[in-house]
């Protein structure tokens, strides 16, 4: 199940809400877990890292960049 990232409007708390796709869609309000407001937005965190491996590696050298010669992905 995903985790989205909320901020409390009233005291700045951020918090993690766990929820469905289809709870999603219907749209969740949910409470802070500091103040109890439900003045929340949800919000982008720069937590995800998202690394491609495969086909997609640069040329001449593998994905974590170790150049291909015997590094993590030979």
């Amino acid at each position: 199940m995903p985790l989205y990232d909320y901020q409390c409007q009233d005291c700045q708390t951020v918090f993690e809400v766990r929820a469905t796709f289809k709870e999603k869609e219907e749209g969740i309000k949910p409470q802070c877990p500091h103040c109890q407001s439900k003045q929340t937005r949800q919000v982008l965190t720069s937590g995800l890292l998202i690394r491609v491996v495969g086909d997609s590696a640069p040329q001449g050298g593998c994905a974590c960049g170790s150049g291909g010669g015997g590094g993590c992905c030979a």
